[in-house]
């Protein structure tokens, strides 16, 4: 979600565990706390309190309590309390952070994690589904546990990236050579380039301005991000070019959770699945209340021929992918 909020929630906006034994086992981590038996554990991220991945680890939290019969509390720290992703990262690996939500990012230590957000590497949630619990799927989780520490626990949906702009576009040569906002992103450069616009990477917070003035004349987001930045006052098409369908990981300290006692951990893995599936159902509903919502602002909903972006921006994608990932890469398309 698997990462903004994906360009349109659809890009990716653009991420657990703790251990403990028993007192007689005499074992504690320094950001544990024991008070009346029990153990609390914090779950630090960067959505804000309205955002189904923060609505699913407080039910993440809530089912961790109900199966633990309370013993584990998992504390909730939206909008980047404790620090940023990369902070959050680097936390769970020292210990003083105990659960995150991740994705891309990774790719700083696990080149395959970049395959979470490629363009037009998931064609739909049917085919992310399939990917993240296929053997794909678990060679990405197992590299990323084996080079970080961090487990994956659950996945959740991230928007997909769409394309907005003032005319309609249904096809890449329609783009023709338009001045498009991405951001500082080296394989989206190439792929936007590929594709025959003329990528233009700039921080989030100038798009609207430029936008407003002409420095360019679209951009690319997940629907989320489109509303809440209030693109629709400067943009009329919202092209369903769904070119970044990517996932996000609800990862914990395998180092905390192997320290723990079995029943605690279990309950701990039971508890993200529920999370799990409660944020699906919370992001197709936000999905379809985002697009009426941008639809009633004046936005006209066009769709674009998918097929054709991803077979021309093809050999750009492969060509910026890390050489060790490539053939997972095109395991991932082959996934039917």
């Amino acid at each position: 979600m698997v990462l903004k909020t994906l360009v349109t929630r659809r890009m990716f906006t653009a991420g657990i565990g703790t251990a403990c034994l028993g007192a007689a086992a005499g074992l504690a981590a320094p950001n544990i706390a024991r008070a009346a038996g029990k153990i609390t554990l914090k779950l630090g991220h960067l959505a804000n309190e309205q955002d189904p991945w923060h609505k699913a680890c407080l039910k993440f939290s809530e089912e961790v309590g109900k199966r633990t019969n309370g013993e584990v509390v998992i504390k909730v720290f939206p909008n980047e309390q404790l620090g940023k992703e990369t902070d959050l990262i680097k936390g769970i690996q020292l210990g003083t952070v105990d659960f995150t939500i991740t994705g891309e990012s990774l790719q700083n230590w696990v080149p395959s994690a970049a395959l979470l957000a490629v363009p037009y590497g998931i064609r739909d949630l049917a085919h992310m589904d399939k990917v993240v619990n296929s053997a794909i799927g678990t060679e990405i989780a197992s590299q990323i546990e084996g080079k970080t520490t961090l487990r994956p626990l659950a996945y959740f949906a991230r928007g997909p990236r769409d394309l907005t702009s003032n005319r309609p576009i249904k096809t890449p040569d329609e783009l023709d050579g338009l001045r498009l906002r991405i951001p500082n992103v080296p394989m989206f450069v190439s792929f936007w380039q590929a594709l025959g616009a003329k990528p233009t990477p700039m921080a989030f917070s100038e798009v609207f301005t430029s936008l407003q003035n002409g420095t360019i004349e679209a951009q690319e987001n997940p629907l989320a991000l489109i509303k809440s930045a209030s693109f629709f006052e400067v943009q009329k098409y919202l092209n369903l070019t769904e070119h970044v369908i990517s996932w996000i990981y609800l990862v914990g300290s395998s180092r905390k959770l192997d320290k723990m006692p079995k029943p605690h951990r279990d309950a701990i893995m039971a508890a993200a699945k529920v999370a799990e599936a409660y944020e699906r159902q919370l992001f197709l509903a936000d999905e379809k209340k985002l697009a009426d919502e941008l639809k009633s602002k004046g936005m006209t909903f066009v769709t674009a021929d998918k097929a054709a972006f991803a077979k021309k921006g093809h050999d750009a994608v492969l060509a910026s992918l890390n050489p060790n990932v490539k053939s997972l890469f095109e395991k991932i398309l082959a996934v039917s």
